[in-house]
């Protein structure tokens, strides 16, 4: 069982271009879709598409229209009444796979529905083997909340996917409150360690950084990369995986799941480096999937994935 919490859901409707985008002027889309997103919803998606259990915990009202396309996508899913309807995320898709991302800040969740969302939550962990706090957080919620839950969830495996002031405030507490799993793209690493965001799509640099940071406490960092891969750099070494050029129609969703796919070969009890080369052929399957579609297990060629071990050996 793998639990994920969303604390800013959305629709994510993507728009694909016919042709590069051109700002003020007149575009026609060459298709359109719409999808119940955020990242931890994003997340359960994947893990259901490889037949394994999940539960996505999301705030959602009765006719949220949200809660209405996670029916009938099947996704087994918790929603906690909060005051309005969940925020529309626009995705602007060229044919070249730049994308554009418009986000919403989503809607305000007062501290009482803030309290029903984690005690769910809490609940849930239990019977989870992992347990994802993913996304952005909404206003009206301070930046240190993923610590407080970390703190309330002892003993329990949990993966981190977020950026921005929640990940600064979960970096300042990492003494107290380090997950097991941390999920960095190359700008989010470059936020915890000041590196320059361009250095480190060298994989050694992104390693490095990486290390420093399970110096620190944290179990394991797998760090997205984008084109260039990944790293995965963990107490016991580190690993650099690449997967064949491919053609990108999409990038929605790809560190969501890369982020599964790690998940799902760590419950198969794979490799760190197995768990590596599965999370790397869950992101090129969805980037090369059109819109907001994401992978299932006839998307993936984990075989053509190439994982190098690095030399490197983090200590605390």
């Amino acid at each position: 069982m793998i639990v994920t919490l969303t604390a800013n859901p959305s629709i994510d409707h993507t728009v694909a271009l016919a042709e590069p985008l051109r700002r003020g002027d007149l575009q026609r889309a060459r298709a359109a879709t719409s999808y119940p997103g955020g990242k931890g919803v994003n997340v359960s998606r994947v893990v259901a598409a490889a037949g394994v259990a999940t539960i996505a915990v999301l705030p959602g009202s009765p006719g949220d229209p949200l809660l209405r396309a996670l029916t009938e996508t099947g996704l087994d899913f918790r929603a906690v009444p909060c005051g309005g309807p969940a925020r529309t995320n626009l995705t602007l898709t060229e044919t070249d796979g730049t994308t554009t991302k418009i986000n919403e800040p989503g809607t305000p969740l007062a501290e009482g529905e803030r309290n029903a969302l984690a005690d769910t939550l809490i609940g849930l962990a239990h019977d989870a083997d992992w347990v994802v706090l993913s996304g952005s957080l909404p206003p009206l919620v301070p930046p240190d909340w993923y610590v407080e839950l970390l703190r309330r969830l002892p003993g329990t495996r949990v993966a981190v996917d977020t950026s921005d002031a929640p990940l600064l405030a979960l970096a300042e507490h990492f003494d107290s409150a380090a997950p097991r799993l941390l999920k960095p793209n190359a700008e989010e690493l470059a936020q915890l360690t000041g590196a320059d965001p361009g250095e480190l799509h060298d994989p050694a640099a992104a390693a490095r950084a990486a290390g420093a940071l399970v110096a620190r406490g944290v179990d394991a960092v797998l760090a997205t990369l984008g084109a260039a891969g990944a790293v995965l750099v963990t107490v016991e070494g580190a690993w650099y995986a690449t997967a064949p050029a491919i053609t990108a129609r999409s990038t929605v969703g790809a560190g969501d799941s890369a982020l599964a796919g790690y998940l799902l070969a760590d419950l198969d009890g794979a490799t760190p480096a197995d768990r590596l080369r599965r999370a790397v052929a869950c992101g090129t399957a969805a980037a090369a999937l059109p819109g907001t579609g994401l992978p299932g297990p006839h998307h993936l060629d984990p075989a053509a994935v190439t994982v190098t071990a690095l030399n490197l050996q983090p200590h605390r």
